[in-house]
């Protein structure tokens, strides 16, 4: 399982509608993206809260094949490029990810909490521990599936959760789910 994130950040007076309007409107078309897990088309909107306006698509991919077709086979990644400039993507090594007892609602939010692993560690110990902090977190109410990935290069551990409502008190960043693609989450849960 492989990670990846871009983060477009948007003008304070953007109107979100025009995102809200590219997902009703292209969203479906990675519903059975080859390759891919989950697809979340994440936005923070000031309107509601959020500190900064942005959209910020998360993925799980069962295989580094369909991420690369994604992002530059052409015609997906490409109409990104084309509206908004070439993002800076993040991509994580996949840890573990697991299904919650929500996985077969809708999923209407999501979390990402990212941290630093000691640069004077093992990291076998701290993905150890995220493991286990994964495997409580998929017995909370309302989660949809949860995931760990690494970033060996920065040694930087993220955690992603959907969630069918609006989380607890959970550390990260929050995020409301426009859609959700979930072409190969049999795989990606196995």
């Amino acid at each position: 399982m492989y990670a990846m994130q871009y983060e477009l950040n948007l003008p304070t007076d953007y109107d979100m509608g025009i995102i809200r309007r590219r997902v009703e409107t292209f969203g479906d078309r990675t519903d059975d993206f080859g390759g891919l897990g989950i697809k979340a088309y994440l936005v923070q909107d000031q309107a509601n809260g959020a500190v900064v306006n942005q959209y910020a698509p998360f993925y799980l991919w069962n295989d580094a094949a369909g991420m690369s077709r994604f992002l530059w086979g052409g015609g997906f990644f490409s109409g990104i490029c084309q509206s908004f400039g070439r993002p800076s993507v993040r991509q994580w090594t996949g840890a573990a990810v697991m299904a919650g007892g929500d996985v077969d609602q809708p999923a209407v939010s999501a979390t990402k909490n990212v941290w630093q692993l000691p640069a004077e560690v093992d990291p076998t110990e701290p993905v150890a521990e995220a493991r286990a902090a994964l495997e409580r977190m998929v017995e909370m109410p309302g989660v949809h599936s949860s995931a760990i990935a690494v970033d060996p290069g920065r040694w930087e551990l993220v955690h992603f959760t959907l969630w069918s409502g609006e989380p607890g008190t959970v550390p990260g960043t929050r995020y409301q789910v426009l859609h959700l693609s979930t072409p190969g989450t049999k795989q990606l849960f196995g």
